[in-house]
């Protein structure tokens, strides 16, 4: 029933503006005992995550433009709202508490913008109905073929936002650390994409003669880190796009100049930052501008503050969750069932045994992210392909690290 009432809120879990995640308790292979869950079911739940919102854990939280059907108003403001849904279905004596299910909803509506509750629909009684309406919950009725009505539909509300919503609103954007956000791990790439756009010439023409001939995964990670904005319109530069464009331009006095300099950095080895400092410095502000960079410095300040200058990979996970749980498993596991099954039990916390295997962590992060970070002088260390990185002797070590003083 979850499955089908995900379906129905987040139809299509790739578009943009748009994810969702499902609270590990269902990544289970069992609901009740004796009743297993099937693999294509899990499969449909994923990506899964515990995330807490109000004074509970929803059953369903995510990001999307729903349509009028849905909600009792069409629009709220710019951004798309952050949905939580609470699933009621049979129990082992094959009752449902829709009632219970509505107030819950109803909690989170302290930082979630619209609440739901999903039931079997024989079960939702008109006193359950009357509720949800006075206490703005949504209904959503699954009939026994997968079929989901909106029998209440709430309007948006304003709400708080704490950090664990907001590591799911994060998600859902341009910058969210999806498994398309970066796949080159030079910020060179990233950084000459809005200087290819600028020149007259065919864009991706200019990038794949003067620096890097996957132009789709530079244009997807100038998007990632704000440089532009890609949408079915057209790519444009953004704000911070435009400064990389000024900046080249008054280095070099022209955008095909500078690019030349960059044909000239193809296959270097050489930390970025020390190829080309003031490129590095660039790309330093750049990449402190992406959300997951300050999370990152942050923590492994305070991890050296706290005598753990020289944290594996692990150690650094294992510090995160504790600090900021919803963040460190969306930037750092893999979002496909397998991998949260294995990391998070079912009440969302940490295996540590499971972090020992590379191949549970997220590429963009561990790979692409960290190998941008050592370019622009920030980590000592480069990044590593999950079927390469041993997690325990992988080090995330800062260049510059503050020693406070009294």
């Amino acid at each position: 029933m979850l499955a089908h009432a995900k379906q129905r809120l987040f139809p299509e879990p790739t578009a943009a503006d748009t994810y969702a995640v499902v609270d590990t308790q269902f990544a289970s292979e069992e609901w009740l005992a004796g009743e297993p869950i099937e693999p294509a079911v899990r499969e449909q739940l994923a990506p899964f995550n515990h995330v807490q919102v109000g004074s509970g854990y929803p059953d369903l939280l995510g990001v999307r433009r729903l349509e009028s059907a849905l909600l009792a108003v069409e629009r709220f403001g710019d951004d798309p709202p952050l949905v939580a849904l609470e699933a009621k279905g049979y129990t082992g004596d094959r009752t449902v508490d829709v009632e219970r299910g509505v107030v819950q909803a109803y909690d989170r509506l302290n930082e979630a913008n619209a609440a739901y509750v999903a039931a079997p629909k024989p079960a939702i009684s008109n006193s359950a109905q009357t509720l949800a309406r006075e206490l703005n919950v949504g209904v959503l009725g699954v009939d026994a073929g997968g079929t989901v009505d909106a029998l209440e539909v709430p309007r948006v509300v304003g709400n708080r936002t704490v950090e664990a919503a907001s590591a799911i609103r994060f998600q859902a954007t341009a910058q969210g650390v999806a498994e398309k956000s970066f796949s080159l791990n030079h910020p060179k790439n990233y950084l000459a994409y809005p200087l290819a756009l600028y020149h007259p010439d065919p864009t991706d023409e200019v990038l794949a003669k003067h620096v890097v001939s996957a132009t789709d995964g530079a244009r997807q990670g100038a998007a990632f880190l704000g440089l532009v904005d890609a949408d079915p319109d057209g790519t444009t530069l953004t704000p911070l796009g435009s400064e990389v464009v000024r900046f080249a331009r008054h280095r070099y006095g022209t955008v095909a100049d500078a690019l030349a300099a960059f044909e000239a950095w193809q296959g270097s080895r050489t930390r970025f930052s020390e190829l080309a400092p003031e490129w590095g410095q660039l790309t330093r502000r750049v990449l402190w501008s992406y959300p997951a960079t300050k999370l990152i410095v942050s923590e492994l300040q305070t991890m050296h503050d706290d005598g753990i200058p020289e944290p594996s990979l692990v150690e650094l996970v294992t510090w995160l969750h504790v600090h900021h749980p919803t963040f460190t498993v969306e930037l750092f596991v893999r979002g496909s069932d397998a991998a949260r099954s294995r990391v998070l039990n079912e009440d969302g916390e940490l295996r540590e045994s499971a972090l020992r295997d590379g191949n549970v962590y997220h590429a963009p992060t561990v790979f692409q992210l960290k190998a941008m970070l050592y370019h622009a002088g920030i980590l000592t260390d480069r990044g590593a392909e999950p079927h390469r990185l041993d997690p325990e002797a992988d080090v995330w070590q800062l260049v510059e690290p503050l020693d406070h003083r009294g």
